[in-house]
């Protein structure tokens, strides 16, 4: 057995287990300790440290004890001082690292999965930049001359001087601090994206090759979905059942092959939606998701409702993957990504944000302070208090910059006094976040046509 084979430890075990390891250096016998430990507010994590009493080799090594999350993301970590130094960091096999600033990236394949601190890996960095720099200095000066520069600037990070950072990581499985919690960190900036094929094949998810049948099968089904025309109320079948479509997937968690149901319905005096559902007969993964669909909105949506009794816990609620949510009587606040996509009532949403918080508190370990426990169980305790109808009034915002999420209006058609929707212009770095840029629907044909003209010129050119 090698250092690197995972060994899963259970959480109850105060100690790390030991096991006997080849050393990769000198091929004698070392120690490798293992470690199932959990980050607060993050996941659970695997840490292994191998050490070899014989030549003194040790290394370290981190990898996520969960399955891959549905879609990667990017942090961007504005550090502004020595304080943001000391902020924790998980970097997963898979992501990348780069010092904007500096245009400097480290790959994703130069270390494995890290726990450590932005300190940490500027320190990392520095000692792989300096390892080569006695034989570069007599081999090729100019290259010994810009890395040296390069480590000074790094060395002024650790000073204090003002950079940012730029974790890339398709498996959506790094992580770094937020010293704000609950609130949103003002210096970090979590953005969320569709793998690409490449990615996905990286991961071993899916082949890195053409679609197969049951793929394209998926692929035609979906495209049906998007074009179909809305109807009044949901898809049904001749004798007026539900329709619910299925297709053929794999598992997100074991990789099996599963089917991924799908239903469209309309929700009154709003759109139309994508339900769709998974779940796995062989490891027993359920997950749910609700998909806005037709055009994107040309603005945004922030709906607030005043919440006044216990009936306003039973309205309806879409909220959507881009939707961010916020009570500021209890201090909660929800960035968008939060939860995915969500169709259920406002209480059974203030429920699961409880219970997907509770999981996430430092309530254990080094970091749990009495200050952190006692702020986090007041939070808890006011959010609880909300949910279950004991805490009134308090304010509801949701707001969604593609106008995708919905509250139910109890007063349909006429208007609802406790509720205000505003609309309001997008500005140009939501819609870089979102994609919206680079969109083009509009007369994309011509452009089609003229790149293949190009093409059949180029051709001519170079045949003749």
């Amino acid at each position: 057995m090698s250092a690197s084979d995972p060994i899963f430890v259970d959480l109850s075990e105060t100690k790390p287990a030991e096991i006997e390891s080849l050393c990769m250096k000198c091929h004698e016998t070392g120690t490798t300790r293992i470690l199932l430990s959990k980050i607060p507010h993050f996941k659970e994590i695997i840490i292994m440290a191998f050490e070899c009493p014989h030549c003194g080799f040790r290394n370290n090594e981190l990898q996520s004890a969960g399955a891959f999350n549905e879609r990667g993301h990017t942090i961007t970590l504005a550090v502004k001082g020595k304080d943001d130094l000391n902020r924790q960091l998980v970097k997963s096999d898979y992501c990348s690292v780069k010092f904007v600033e500096l245009d400097m990236e480290i790959p994703a394949n130069r270390d494995r999965g890290l726990l450590t601190t932005v300190e940490g890996l500027i320190d990392n960095a520095i000692d792989d930049l300096a390892a080569g720099q006695p034989v570069r200095k007599h081999t090729d000066e100019a290259i010994y001359e810009k890395i040296e520069q390069i480590i000074a600037i790094l060395k002024s990070y650790q000073q204090g001087e003002p950079f940012t950072l730029l974790l890339d990581d398709p498996s959506g499985n790094s992580y770094a601090e937020n010293k704000c919690l609950p609130h949103a960190d003002p210096q970090l900036k979590l953005r969320w994206y569709t793998r690409t094929p490449e990615q996905q094949a990286l991961l071993g998810l899916q082949p890195g090759h053409d679609q197969t049948p049951a793929e394209a099968a998926a692929t035609e089904a979906a495209e049906r979905l998007s074009h179909r025309a809305p109807t009044a109320s949901e898809m049904v079948n001749d004798q007026g059942i539900p329709e619910v479509m299925s297709f053929p997937a794999n598992c997100p968690s074991c990789h099996a092959p599963c089917a991924t149901n799908m239903h469209v319905m309309s929700i009154p005096h709003f759109k139309e939606v994508v339900i769709m559902a998974t779940n796995c007969d062989k490891c027993g993964y359920k997950s749910n998701e609700v998909k806005a669909g037709g055009a994107i909105s040309e603005k945004g949506r922030r709906i607030t409702l005043n919440m006044t009794d216990a009936e306003d816990l039973s309205r309806d609620i879409l909220k959507s993957e881009t939707c961010g949510l916020s009570i500021p009587e209890i201090d909660l606040e929800l960035t968008p990504g939060t939860l995915g996509g969500r169709f259920t009532t406002v209480e059974g949403l203030l429920r699961q944000v409880h219970d997907e918080l509770r999981e996430r508190a430092f309530t254990e370990g080094d970091s749990a302070t009495k200050d952190s426990k006692d702020k986090w169980g007041t939070f808890l305790s006011n959010l609880t208090a909300v949910a279950d109808g004991q805490k009134f009034p308090v304010t509801l915002i949701v707001d969604d910059p593609l106008a995708n999420s919905y509250l139910q209006n109890l007063y349909a058609p006429d208007p609802d006094p406790e509720m205000t929707i505003e609309e309001y212009d997008r500005s140009w770095e939501v819609n870089e976040d979102l994609g919206l840029n680079d969109m083009k629907v509009d007369n994309y044909e011509n452009d089609t046509a003229a790149a293949s003209s190009t093409d059949v010129t180029d051709n001519k050119e170079e045949s003749t």
